[in-house]
């Protein structure tokens, strides 16, 4: 480590560490980045099928899920996704929009590294890899695998516990204890729920087919695709429900959303799962007819049995045992009590100069690219101000 003393030490080498360190230096500060694995932005490059879903064109403070929902509003205007695309277009990154204002790299996330680590030299910005937090003594004094370094300005960046063989870790909230601040209870987020035994033996074989479904939980409602799995569902409808799922509580699932299936029914003479394999992969038909017993030509069906098998397809109440959990959570939400921060620095309010941005905090996005967008904009606002 070239410094023993730093105006900024950011601890994280992730999406919201290196913009903190960018910014924070192009100030004139001088910046060490403090991150733990051999690279930095590790969760960067996996992102998006690596391709990193880097913003979302669409992006307003209720696509973020917090304790409070107006904490995000203050730094996400002041650094817009607009922003961000500026600086990926200067780069000469080319991207595309996927679906619902998601945009993706062209080619590799690790364009999306490559820049800002460009960024970070040219602001004068060293990051050192590789390097492992023993200690945080008073004064910001940092002890730590490659030596001691003081600093005026701490920002904890170190991410949540999704993804732990990326090397999450807690490293964030215990330092947050230390410095007596108050904690959101941490959960898997953007998650894939898992089958009750029952249902596992019903549809675990069903694993890859996919529909277009709306999920509902929680009064939140999400309308993306569905993908079975051998031991569950996922696909961006459930991730995103999973996010406002409670253990015990239902997940109701339209499978057929804008279908008027008694209509279609009258309409045919052909038997009941060929009529509903028009709208479904056909094996999931199949299976939903055999698990509800539901047989025969649709012609022979009164106006109550139309209703009753249409009523079972659009409001198919699912009970998850639990979810992946951090192992396959995307994100990690709850985290550091925003009433802890400052909105517009991330400053904590008991400890001058200690910063807490990106996933560390309670603040959660939907399903693409808003957690990157929350880790740019929270980063920024504390890069202006560290």
């Amino acid at each position: 480590m070239a410094a023993e003393t730093a105006d900024v030490v950011i601890i994280g080498g992730g999406a919201a560490g290196l913009m903190c360190a960018i910014e924070a230096g192009r100030r004139g500060r001088r910046v060490v980045v403090l991150e733990q694995n051999r690279q930095v932005g590790r969760k960067i490059l996996i992102s998006g099928g690596g391709r990193c879903n880097f913003t979302n064109l669409h992006t307003t403070p209720a696509n973020f899920i917090s304790a409070n929902p107006h904490f995000a509003k203050s730094a996400l205007a002041r650094y817009t996704p607009r922003d961000f695309i500026g600086l990926v277009e200067r780069h000469g990154i080319r991207y595309h929009e996927k679906t619902l204002g998601q945009l993706f790299c062209d080619d590799s996330a690790a364009q999306i590294v490559g820049m800002l680590e460009t960024e970070c030299a040219a602001a004068g910005v060293e990051i050192v890899t590789d390097c492992r937090v023993l200690a945080i003594g008073a004064g910001f004094t940092i002890e730590t695998s490659a030596g001691t370094i003081r600093t005026q300005s701490l920002v904890i960046a170190s991410g949540g516990l999704s993804i732990p063989k990326i090397g999450a870790t807690p490293f964030g909230y215990q330092i947050a204890r230390q410095f007596g601040l108050r904690l959101v209870d941490c959960r898997p987020a953007l998650v894939p729920v898992t089958f009750t035994r029952e249902d596992r033996d019903r549809f675990a074989d069903l694993a890859g087919v996919s529909a277009d479904v709306a999920a509902r939980t929680n009064g939140h409602k999400f309308r993306e695709k569905l993908l079975f799995t051998h031991r569950g569902l996922s696909g961006p409808a459930i991730l995103q429900a999973s996010s406002y799922w409670r253990p015990g509580g239902p997940v109701e699932i339209d499978l057929l959303p804008d279908v008027d299936l008694p209509a279609a029914l009258r309409a045919s003479r052909a038997e009941i799962r060929t009529v509903i394999g028009r709208f479904l992969p056909k094996r999931l038909a199949e299976r939903w007819c055999e698990v509800h017993k539901i047989q025969g030509p649709s012609i022979g069906l009164s106006d109550r049995e139309q209703q009753a098998i249409s009523a079972g397809l659009h409001s198919w109440q699912v009970r998850p045992a639990g979810t992946e959990g951090y192992e396959k959570a995307e994100v990690t939400a709850g985290g550091v009590d925003t009433a802890e921060l400052s909105s517009k620095t991330m400053e904590t309010r008991k400890t001058p100069g200690l910063y807490f941005i990106g996933e560390v905090v309670d603040v959660t996005g939907h399903l693409g690219g808003f957690n990157f967008q929350w880790a740019w904009a929270s980063g920024v606002a504390a890069g202006q101000a560290a």
